[in-house]
């Protein structure tokens, strides 16, 4: 939960990441402390002068870390940075969506970091402005501290002097031997590793939207190669109908000897085009392709589709056109054949007249 005076702090920063704490037992893996991107935020206290990066998740503070002006905010890759806190005795890494948001949040840190800095010297100037006796005795106490950080200040003060410099040389140990401990854990720890180990996080998701997108490609490419078997049916129905049709009239004619071949050359445009999408299959299988390569080339193959459907729809109508010119070609045969078959027969009634005459004017003769 929040602290109680969060109410007096002003956010001056926020952005959107996936937060990570280093592993407490190996101090080399990264453990998600959030599911999902949060809001990670800079806070002031003007009241303190103390700045805090904040971030929450639901009721519970997945980060509350103090900056000092010791602390240093690292990018490790293009879009992951961490820090290590001494006081909550961890490591925090931030994974960011963008390159940009790593950097302006790295921005921030450094501005951050330098306002602390600042603040702290400010107050020590403040603190030994109304403490004349800490003033004059700080020499002595650096040269003390520096001869032997582990040993109490030699300067002998009365009364409460004594107990702050006192004081002064334990935060000053207690600072080296932080420093030690993050030097001591961050060589314990593989920077490379936990780089990776970030990196696996980013590359688990984007695998997993790659096979996403390859078994969609299968499905539609079992779509294309069922769609492509329809047509090769439907174009071997329309070659053998052709061939009937020429069977019938007994003498083919040139415009549907063209729609044979057009049909033909469909017929092996269709086959070509499988052969591509069983070679296509082969390779989405052995490799994961880009999402919008995949994209690309599934809109160009559902284009070529519809284009070889609209062809085809076009050789259907040229096809019904030169059956309705056979059907039209046999029905003025059958027309040419009654009207000779009527000429034949006025002449055979000519013929049988005639007879008829000649046998009239044989007998007469005889008579």
């Amino acid at each position: 939960m929040y602290p109680s005076h969060r109410e007096r702090e002003q956010p001056i920063f926020s952005a959107r990441a996936h937060v990570f704490q280093i592993d407490p037992a190996t101090k080399r893996n990264w453990l998600p402390a959030s599911k999902h991107a949060v809001t990670v935020s800079f806070f002031y206290d003007a009241n303190r002068s103390v700045y805090r990066i904040i971030s929450v998740g639901g009721t519970t503070a997945i980060i509350n870390s103090t900056i000092t002006p010791n602390m240093t905010f690292t990018k490790t890759s293009q879009k992951f940075g961490q820090w290590a806190d001494s006081r909550a005795n961890t490591v925090y890494g931030l994974g960011f969506a963008t390159e940009q948001q790593l950097q302006q949040f790295s921005d921030q840190f450094k501005e951050v970091k330098e306002a602390a800095r600042l603040a702290r010297e400010k107050s020590q100037e403040k603190f030994e402005l109304t403490n004349p006796a800490l003033n004059i005795a700080a020499p002595q106490l650096s040269q003390d501290l520096s001869e032997d950080r582990h040993s109490p200040p030699l300067l002998t003060v009365n009364g409460p002097e004594d107990k702050l410099f006192r004081s002064k040389s334990a935060d000053m140990e207690q600072l080296t031997s932080e420093k030690e401990r993050i030097k001591k854990m961050l060589s314990e720890g593989s920077i490379c590793e936990i780089n990776l180990e970030a990196e696996l996080f980013t590359l688990q998701d984007s695998n997993a939207k790659l096979v996403a997108a390859l078994h969609e490609a299968n499905t539609g490419v079992e779509e294309w190669k069922k769609q492509l078997a329809e047509y090769q049916e439907e174009t071997g129905r329309l070659r053998d109908q052709v061939a009937e049709l020429e069977a019938q009239s007994g003498r083919p004619d040139p415009s549907e000897s063209e729609t044979r071949d057009e049909l033909t050359q469909t017929l092996e445009e269709l086959e070509a085009l499988l052969k591509a999408k069983d070679e296509e299959i082969h390779n989405l299988q052995s490799k994961n392709s880009d999402i919008r390569d995949l994209e690309k080339e599934r809109e160009e193959a559902v284009q070529r589709l519809q284009d070889l459907e609209t062809r085809n729809a076009e050789l259907e109508q040229r096809v019904e056109r030169a059956e309705q010119t056979l059907a039209s070609s046999l029905e003025e045969r059958d027309r040419a054949e009654s009207e000779v078959q009527r000429v034949i027969d006025v002449l055979d009634v000519k013929i049988y007249d005639l007879n008829d005459l000649r046998q009239s004017l044989a007998k007469l003769i005889d008579k």
